[in-house]
């Protein structure tokens, strides 16, 4: 019997969700986003829950599209739509009014270090590697990035890590700000749980409403920067340099940029 791409289990007012992908490196494929928004909308809907945990099975958290599975194929939709279309899953957890803790036991990459930051709390892995790699792939960003990390990280380092599309460990996540603790791989889990019991503690209207007023007054709209992000990034799919880094990236060499 083939695994459910998405597990959940609920103990003690939190919710842990597990993308469940190992052999997969957790990519984001078509019946994964499926599953994972129909566990959002079942966390969203249960009022006994205080605080969501998001963690990935295996070695890694989420390493972003996966290429191979056809997710790219626009079938009827229009191009910028088909780009939304690929990250509107993982951004209905704004929607979340709980608190949301994700659990970065591994490699996060693209899209699913985008996952992460959509996240009110970040614990990673001390050795794993993260980052927004678009730069290499020959795409513009997308699942709103390019809005979220200057708001977490500053904008000189988020144009730093944005332009040249480098990665970087959890260490380095933590001194910079982008994850709140980094921790050894077996103890990110527990570190997030230790944090959800601390959460699910205190009053739960509270909570919510807090976390809903903090982000009223940042003015928090990452949606809307999404969907701007999703027409940029289905022009640059387009182009001639995409197809090379997809392609490179599949073959595991340098790409050829050519500026086309």
């Amino acid at each position: 019997m083939t695994e459910p791409a998405v597990l959940t289990s609920t103990r003690d007012f939190v919710c842990t969700i597990t993308l469940n992908r190992p052999d997969k490196r957790n990519a984001m494929a078509p019946e994964m986003l499926q599953a994972f928004q129909g566990v959002i909308d079942v966390v969203r809907a249960d009022r006994d829950i205080r605080c969501l945990v998001i963690t990935g099975s295996g070695a890694n958290f989420c390493s972003g599209a996966d290429f191979r599975s056809g997710i790219l194929d626009r079938g009827d939709a229009l191009p910028h739509e088909a780009s939304y279309g690929i990250y509107r899953p993982f951004l209905t957890i704004l929607d979340v009014e709980v608190p949301v803790i994700a659990a970065m036991n591994g490699h996060a990459i693209g899209g699913g270090f985008g996952l992460g930051l959509v996240c009110d709390i970040r614990v990673a892995n001390r050795d794993a590697r993260y980052g927004a790699n678009f730069a290499r792939l020959g795409l513009h960003s997308g699942m709103a990035i390019s809005y979220l990390l200057p708001r977490i990280a500053g904008v000189p380092r988020a144009a730093e890590l944005l332009f040249t599309g480098r990665v970087f460990s959890g260490a380095q996540a933590a001194e910079m700000g982008i994850a709140n603790y980094a921790t050894a791989p077996d103890q990110v889990l527990a570190k997030a749980h230790e944090l959800a019991a601390e959460i699910a503690a205190g009053a739960p209207a509270a909570v919510r409403m807090m976390k809903r007023s903090m982000y009223r007054g940042l003015g928090w709209d990452p949606k809307t920067a999404g969907e701007y992000e999703a027409h940029a990034q289905s022009r640059t799919l387009e182009m001639a340099d995409a197809k090379e880094g997809v392609q490179a990236l599949l073959e595991k060499r340098q790409p050829r940029f050519r500026g086309v």
